[in-house]
């Protein structure tokens, strides 16, 4: 039984089936509709995508080199922190991809 305690009757998942296959046409038709992305887009993505990854992984090794000529030490802040700028570039490029799946 369900959580609120109301069993579902056919019709109801019939309805529901219905608004389901209403919503993926509504969406085909929209896609149909809308203008087919080009070229130019796609390699502006994936500029985007790569300098999401580059920034931070030349922020993290500038830092840590800064780190290292000032404090030196037994720990390399520049291989530390060039992977993490690595880790946030990959996540802020998974963020923007999946922001533009989301706008679809």
């Amino acid at each position: 039984m369900p959580k609120n305690g109301i069993r579902q009757t056919s019709d109801d998942t019939e309805q529901g089936f219905q608004q389901q296959i209403a919503r993926k046409a509504e969406r085909k038709m929209q896609a149909m509709r809308e203008e087919d992305r080009g070229v130019v887009f796609w390699l502006g993505m994936f500029g985007l995508i790569g300098w999401s990854i580059a920034i931070p992984t030349l922020a993290g090794t500038a830092l840590g080199l800064w780190i290292d000529d000032t404090w030196p030490g037994q720990v390399s802040w520049t291989l530390t922190l060039l992977f993490i700028g690595i880790m946030v570039g990959c996540f802020n490029a998974w963020y923007w991809i999946k922001q533009e799946r989301n706008h679809d």
